[in-house]
């Protein structure tokens, strides 16, 4: 098995999964906002800020924008990505406007200069926590992420624009296709959906072959010869590695049926099992990259303070992966660090174990990075 073939001509995506960088991240950043939350446990988002300092020690306050993401910054620069790709996971406003739904994320638009600062081009923002402080809240993250220069995918202003692709265009020539879709197994509301003259997010109903074959229209009506597909996708529960027959059999319908190249899952609050199906990456569940849960107890068998970046190079020609890079890091004082040896280990053996149905495996990659290895792919796909 070898997934290390040459990599010259290659497209290079860097994928993560949520990046949560309101409640008790806002608070550290240059320009944190108010910090009042409507939680049945908590009414102030420096509680989330006290509880991690109580596990790990004193975070800075007025932290650069770059803080946030540590080691994690140089280890991309090292690798140079032509694309980075994240699932932002809190609305980007000063709206006062929490809907009644529990938890409630936001952080201060002046604070999304983070995003800048780590060289995100696109984000995705289907997902159950955008809407949080109402469509205001939503329309003012649009607006502060696109002045930012930061593209966006599965939410408009309406329906048209929350179900178009964010057409990303990387240095190498070339168009990336990001579509980006939520589905009430992840919480997202349904009365979230976009309307004609609505805001709001593009929801995908269930997992039936309609759906895929919804997917496959809009797909096929926007893409070009050459064009790549990533759909990004957030469903499922927060917490589990398990994967129902009807998950795997839509996943696979999005590559064999709707032409998507890449499926960026995401929703579980810790990575969950790649698959390479007929040459496609499906990364089922990529874990929280960024959030504010540290110090906070009841799921430590699933070391959710250990999480994964994903470097893909993709054939730009068909779409096929040609490797995967696993970047292991741990999250500390609200900050990426390097993952220790014994936190590698444990992600590879994680991973090997949830993988191995599929039959990819994960193997140590030098010092500081993982990597998928997969069986000869039998087939060339379809281009649809």
């Amino acid at each position: 098995m070898s997934a290390r073939p040459d990599d010259s001509g290659s497209l290079r995506l860097f994928l993560a999964g949520d990046v949560m960088l309101g409640r008790g991240v806002d608070r550290i950043l240059p320009h944190p906002g108010d910090p009042r939350i409507y939680e049945s446990h908590m009414r102030s988002a420096e509680e989330y800020v006290r509880i991690a300092e109580a596990a790990h020690g004193t975070i800075p306050r007025g932290a650069g924008h770059a803080y946030v993401w540590g080691d994690a910054a140089a280890a991309l620069d090292r690798l140079t990505p032509d694309l980075r790709i994240v699932n932002l996971e809190t609305a980007v406003t000063v709206s006062r406007s929490a809907l009644p739904k529990g938890i409630n994320y936001r952080m201060h638009p002046r604070n999304a200069e983070a995003l800048r600062a780590f060289r995100i081009d696109a984000c995705s923002l289907a997902n159950n926590h955008t809407l949080d402080w109402g469509e205001d809240g939503l329309i003012e993250t649009l607006a502060t992420l696109h002045r930012l220069g930061i593209a966006t995918a599965g939410a408009g202003r309406g329906a048209a624009e929350a179900v178009a692709p964010a057409i990303l265009m990387p240095a190498r020539g070339g168009r990336v296709l990001l579509f980006a879709a939520a589905m009430a197994s992840s919480g997202t509301p349904d009365s979230w959906a976009a309307r004609e003259t609505r805001p709001g997010l593009f929801l995908i109903d269930d997992l039936s072959k309609e759906s895929a074959d919804g997917l496959a229209r809009r797909i096929a009506a926007a893409r070009a010869p050459g064009d790549v597909v990533v759909l990004s996708l957030h469903w499922s529960g927060n917490w589990g590695y398990d994967l129902s027959p009807e998950e795997i059999a839509f996943a696979h319908a999005l590559i064999d049926r709707a032409g998507v190249d890449i499926l960026h899952g995401h929703s579980s609050h810790h990575p969950k099992a790649v698959e390479v199906h007929h040459g496609k990456l499906v990364l089922y569940g990529c874990g929280d990259f960024v959030n504010d849960y540290e110090g906070i107890g009841g799921y430590e068998a699933f070391r959710g303070d250990l999480v994964l970046g994903y470097l893909a190079r993709i054939d730009p020609a068909d779409g096929t992966l040609k490797a995967l890079s696993l970047l292991p890091f741990r999250l500390r004082k609200f900050r990426l660090e390097r993952a220790s040896a014994e936190e590698r280990l444990w992600l590879q053996n994680m991973l090997s174990r949830e993988c191995a149905r599929f039959g990819p495996d994960v193997e140590q990659n030098g010092e500081a990075a993982l990597r998928l290895v997969w069986p000869e792919q039998d087939a060339k796909p379809r281009r649809n």
